[in-house]
C-alpha cells in the first residue's frame, strides 16, 4: 500500500521542518522528489535571499545553519530515487513557471505537489501588526500556493492524474491570538484547496488540505518555551507532534489508495481541537 514508485513529487519550502520530512517520506514510498526553497546551502546569494524574505525566522535558521535543502536531496538520491534541490521563490510567478517547466522536462512528469512554503513569524496583536508583514504573508502563504498550483495544473490535466496537497493550520480553522495574518492566509488556503478539488476532479486530480497542530519543528523549538508549554497543554495528547506525523498523512493522500478523497481537510493535531481541561 501507498506505493509511489514512478511518481514525481515537488515539495515547496523543503529546507527544513515539515517540508524536509515530507520529501523524505515521499521518497521512502518510492517517489522521485524535487525540493524547492528560497534557501539553498551552497547558494552564494543565500544571505541576500534571507534578507529579501523579510523573515526573522529565515534569518535565525540560516544563522544556525538549519538549511537542509541540498542535504535532503542527497539523502533521497542515496535511497535510489531521483532528486534535485532547486531555488524557487513562490511569490515570483515567472520563476515558478520556469522551475516547473524544468522539472517536467528533466523528470518527465509532475504527479504530486505539496504546497508547504509559508511563513509563521509575524506574531503581534492586530492593531500592532505591520502592514508590510501582512502583505508579505498573503504573498507567500496564499498567493505562493496559488502560483505553484496554477503552474502545475496543465501538466496534471494532460496526464490525467495528480495529487495536490495544501498545508493549512489549526490556526486557519480556529483563529490564532496574535496570528491574524497567519490564521487568515491559512483559512484562505483551505478555500483555495477546495476550489482546486472541484476543478481537478474530472481530470483525475485530487486536492486535499492538511491542518497541522503543534509540531516539534526547528522553528517550534526556537520559540518561547513557556508559550510552547501552554500550547502543548492545550493539546489532548499533551505532546507536540513530529514532522513525520504530517509526512505520513501526506504520503497517504498522495497515494493511489486515496483516489476517492478530495476537498478534505485532515486535521493532524493530537486533539488540540477537542475540549481539554
Amino acid at each position: 500500500m501507498f506505493d509511489l514508485t514512478g511518481k514525481v513529487a515537488v515539495v515547496t519550502g523543503g529546507s527544513r521542518g515539515i517540508g524536509r520530512a515530507d520529501a523524505l517520506a515521499l521518497a521512502r514510498a518510492g517517489a522521485d522528489v524535487v525540493i524547492t526553497d528560497i534557501l539553498i546551502e551552497s547558494d552564494p546569494g543565500l544571505q541576500k535571499a534571507v534578507e529579501a524574505s523579510n523573515s526573522i525566522l529565515a534569518h535565525v535558521m540560516s544563522q544556525q545553519h538549519v538549511v537542509y535543502t541540498e542535504q535532503t536531496s542527497e539523502e533521497i538520491r542515496k535511497m535510489g530515487r531521483r532528486s534535485k534541490a532547486m531555488k524557487m521563490d513562490v511569490t515570483d510567478r515567472e520563476q515558478v513557471h520556469e522551475v516547473f517547466r524544468q522539472i517536467k522536462e528533466e523528470f518527465g512528469s509532475i504527479d504530486i505537489l505539496v504546497n508547504n512554503a509559508s511563513l509563521l513569524d509575524n506574531v503581534a496583536q492586530l492593531d500592532q501588526q505591520a502592514d508590510e508583514l501582512w502583505d508579505r504573508d498573503v504573498k507567500v502563504n496564499l498567493t505562493g500556493a496559488f502560483n505553484c498550483t496554477k503552474a502545475v495544473m496543465p501538466y496534471m490535466k494532460e496526464q490525467g492524474w495528480g495529487r495536490i496537497i495544501f498545508m493549512s493550520s489549526v490556526a486557519g480553522l480556529y483563529g490564532g491570538f496574535g496570528q491574524a495574518s497567519y490564521a487568515s492566509t491559512k483559512a484562505a488556503v483551505t478555500g483555495l484547496g477546495k476550489s482546486v478539488a472541484l476543478e481537478g476532479a474530472r481530470f483525475g486530480i485530487t486536492a486535499n488540505i492538511i491542518a497541522p497542530g503543534i509540531i516539534g519543528t526547528e522553528a517550534f523549538n526556537a520559540g518561547n518555551p513557556k508559550m510552547n508549554d501552554r500550547m502543548v497543554l492545550r493539546t489532548a495528547m499533551r505532546a507536540a507532534g513530529e514532522p513525520d506525523d504530517i509526512a505520513h498523512a501526506i504520503v497517504f493522500l498522495a497515494s493511489p489508495e486515496a483516489k476517492y478523497i478530495t476537498g478534505h481537510v485532515l486535521t493532524v493535531a493530537g486533539g488540540i481541537d477537542l475540549f481539554t481541561f
